[in-house]
Parts: C-alpha cells; sequence; structure tokens
C-alpha cells in the first residue's frame, strides 16, 4: 500500500512539473533580434527596409508563434507582429500629429493624464494595411497606461477592458 501512495505522490509531482513547464511555453519570451527566423527578418526588410530591430519577443497566440518586434526606422518607432512563416499580422505605426478627436477623447476620459505616445494600429492582410484603433501610452497619477482609442475617437478603452478586434 505504501508503494501505491509514494508512486502517485510521484505520478502528481510530475504531471505538475510537466503542466508548469507547458505553460511557461505559452509565455512571451524575449530573444535576440539575430536569433529571428530568416523568414520574420526578411519580412521586416521587404516592409521597412532599413528598419532596425530593437527589441524582439517570441510569442504564442491562438496556437501559432508569433514575434512581436520593437523597431526604429527612419526616426519613427514601429511594431510588428509577424508570424514564424513570414506574415505580418499586424504594423503599429508611431504617430507625431495625432488627430484632434483622439487627444479630446483621451482627455475626456482621463484629464489629469499626459499623453506620452501615439501609435496607429493596423490589421495587416497581404500587402495592405488597414488602421484598426489608437494604442495611446498615458501617465496619470504617476502610473503609465495604455489606452485603445477608435479612429474616430468616439470610444476610449483602458487596460483590461480591451476586445481584439478583428
Amino acid at each position: 500500500m505504501r508503494g501505491i501512495r509514494w508512486l502517485s505522490a510521484c505520478a502528481l509531482v510530475g504531471l505538475i512539473i510537466l503542466s508548469t513547464s507547458a505553460l511557461a511555453d505559452d509565455k512571451e519570451k524575449k530573444i535576440d533580434s539575430d536569433k529571428l527566423p530568416q523568414k520574420v527578418k526578411d519580412a521586416v526588410k521587404a516592409r521597412l527596409p532599413g528598419a532596425e530591430v530593437t527589441s524582439a519577443e517570441k510569442e504564442k497566440e491562438n496556437g501559432e508563434i508569433v514575434y512581436d518586434l520593437e523597431l526604429k526606422h527612419e526616426g519613427r518607432k514601429y511594431e510588428m507582429d509577424i508570424k514564424e512563416d513570414g506574415t505580418i499580422v499586424e504594423i503599429e505605426k508611431e504617430i507625431k500629429n495625432p488627430p484632434e478627436a483622439v487627444i479630446k477623447a483621451v482627455k475626456r476620459k482621463y484629464p489629469k493624464a499626459a499623453i506620452q505616445e501615439v501609435m496607429e494600429v493596423n490589421k495587416v492582410t497581404g500587402k495592405e494595411e488597414k488602421p484598426i484603433h489608437y494604442e495611446v501610452t498615458i501617465e496619470t497619477d504617476g502610473k503609465k497606461k495604455e489606452v485603445i482609442v477608435s479612429l474616430d475617437g468616439k470610444t476610449v478603452r483602458g487596460e483590461g477592458e480591451e476586445k481584439k478586434e478583428k
């Protein structure tokens, strides 16, 4: 009887170890830009020739490997989500002069906030980009927060309120 309990305990510990390592695989993992797959590097080069990758993370989204890249290109910040096969899913572009409707919408919802950065988020299909919303980084009460603003400025959602737009 003792042997069975001991064996059951060992099996339970083994399952816990396996399940936690499986969960760890789904988390973001920073990687060196020189370790990016060639197809991902080629996709960046084709879309933004001469861009410098400043940060790269490997993630699992909906069961697929996606590389989340931060880049600098011609003095402007970009972020790209690229699948392992080189398919660009999303491109975010830094906006130096955001639309007035976006500024007003953020100020209405967060009157004491200072706007730090505005990124135009574009869904990519083939070679076409379609803006879907803005991501605005604000600072309020000494804390940075990212909010999502609709293209027309009519909707502002904070962290935890956003739904993935298709």
